[in-house]
This record gives C-alpha cells, structure tokens and sequence, in this order.
C-alpha cells in the first residue's frame, strides 16, 4: 500500500472521529499537529499527504521527491503552494461545501446572542438578580425581536442562502451584494451595492472570499454608514475586516454590536483590541467544527484519496 501522511490531524479529528476509512486506502500515519521544522521529516517517505492548516511550501515541496497528492482538508488551499506542486506533477485537491449549514449556524447564534441576550440575563441569574427581583419577570438592556428587520449578506454563496433561510424564517428581510448585479433572486430577496446595503441594513453579514481587493473593506469609512444600531457578523475570514477600526467603532457607539469567529491572526494575539471591546462576541473559528461538518469533511477527503488512487481525481485545485 501506498503511505499517507497526515501532517495535522487532530483539528478535525480530536478523538470523536475514525480514521479506519484512510486506513483501508493507504499505510496512514496520522500526527496530531506537525511543526514546520518536522514536515520533510515525517513527509519524506510519503507519497500521499494531507493537512489541514500545515503549510508546504515550494520549498518544502522540492524536498519530497516521492510524493504525488496532497489532500487539503479544508477548502482553502492557500497553505500550499499550489503552483509549485503543479509544476512537480503533484495533485492538490480541498473538499469543498462541507459545512455550510453548521457555519451558518454559527452566525445565527452570533446574532440571536446580541438580540436575545441569554448569557448576559443567564450570568444575572446565576448571580442572584432574578431572585432579588419584585417582579416576575427580569430585564436588563433591551431585548430586540428580529421580525422585520434586515439582514444584508456581502457575499451570496451557500453558506449565504442558508443563512437566508434561518433569518426569513424569524420574519427578518434578506437584501444582498456581490461583485455584479443578481437578478434571479427568490422572492423577497433583492440585490443592491455594498454601500447601500451598509446603510440600509440592520445586521450585516460576511460571506465573501478573502481577496487582495476587499482586505480591511469593512472600515472606520465603512462602519460609519452602518445604523448605530447595526450589528456586523463575520464567518468568511478576519481580514475582511480592520480590526482597529471595528474596535473603535464599538467603544464609540458607531454600531451596536459585532459576533465574529474569525479574526487577522490565529489564534489571536493578546491585544488584539477586540478581545477587549464592548458588544462583542468572539467564537475561536469552530463554525465549520461541529461533529456532523467534520464527518462530512472526513468523508470527502477519503472519496478525494480513494478517486485519486484510481486515477480518477476529484476536487482538484
């Protein structure tokens, strides 16, 4: 059998997961997380490998004369360089759409956080509020319905219509951007430019690819359209937003609120200046990490090693 390395397993697979199903395919290796100094080490006999956020360089890649795919699991696969891999004849492939009601998912409970504000009223009650309370019922900050209020998405891919579909049915109104006009649109859903879409919008939420033209698009200019009373929802990547200025514009009250489960740098560093600022919540990228995502992931990534073995490979980058 052919040898497979997994250079960085224990993302997505911490223990809740099998790896038999790789197993059957190839001799599997499997390493929990391999730093780069480690990767021609542990690689060099291989000639299949996978990572997930492992990176291999050209570098790296000339230095593994034997191998012959890479399996991304994820669907990036900017840790790769993939020029480089094409250039040696190696197959790259990512396993695409995995999660994208999991990630969806995620944003919505970013959303319903701030409006429904269950663990600010949970932490009161544990803390003896509501026991001290004269009346039946205890509130502290408002407590906002999302009927009828507008949910812009920049950026109209799966994970997007999902989301779509999550916040009709709570009664919200759905507008969206992208690069160019859309017009084949379910009823009830309309297209507008991202300028107007800010100021308009009463939640606003990312879901478009990391490029070099939108890195840093939501900034001090940008955030400034938004409603004071705007919250801003970011489960694509952190450098779609400028962080400082998302910080600033919540000390200051420019927008109410941010969730976010992804950040510039990960993890982050400890003065990031969002770990410290008001309204906001932070979940550490696990969107994409629920059990039934991560199986769906797995299954992919062995359909992507079993395909290529027979020379017939799927999702290739």
């Amino acid at each position: 059998m052919k040898q497979l390395v997994v250079l960085d397993g224990h993302t997505l697979n911490p223990g809740d997961l099998s790896w038999e199903p790789l197993r059957a395919l190839a001799s599997t290796q499997v390493h929990e997380r391999t730093p780069a100094s480690q990767v021609v080490a542990r690689a060099s006999a291989a000639e299949l490998l996978m990572t997930n956020k492992t990176p291999l360089t050209a570098s790296t890649l000339a230095q593994l004369p034997k191998l012959k795919y890479i399996g991304v699991l994820a669907t990036g696969v900017n840790v790769v360089d993939v020029a480089a891999a094409r250039e040696r004849g190696i197959v790259v492939t990512n396993v695409p759409a995995y999660g994208p009601a999991s990630v969806a998912q995620m944003a919505m409970a970013h959303l319903l956080h701030h409006s429904s504000r269950v663990a600010w009223h949970h932490q009161r009650v544990a803390r003896g509020d509501w026991s001290a309370s004269d009346d039946f019922c205890f509130y502290d900050g408002p407590l906002q319905s999302l009927q009828g209020q507008i949910l812009g998405l920049v950026g109209y891919g799966e994970i997007a219509r999902r989301l779509a579909a999550m916040a009709e049915g709570f009664g919200m109104r759905v507008v969206l951007t992208t690069p160019s006009r859309k017009t084949d649109l379910p009823e009830g859903r309309r297209w507008m430019p991202l300028e107007a879409l800010l100021q308009c919008a009463d939640v606003v939420s990312l879901h478009c690819p990391l490029t070099d033209d939108n890195q840093g698009m939501i900034d001090a200019r940008r955030l400034a359209l938004m409603k004071p009373t705007a919250m801003l929802l970011n489960t694509a990547r952190g450098p779609l937003v400028n962080e400082a200025d998302l910080a600033r514009a919540l000390h200051q009250g420019t927008i109410a609120a941010a969730g976010l489960d992804v950040l510039s740098s990960e993890p982050p560093r400890p003065d990031n200046p969002l770990l410290s600022a008001p309204n906001c919540s932070i979940t550490p990228h696990n969107a994409w990490a629920t059990l039934q995502a991560r199986q769906n992931l797995l299954n992919i990534a062995v359909a992507n090693l079993a395909a290529f073995l027979q020379g017939k490979p799927q999702n290739r980058v």
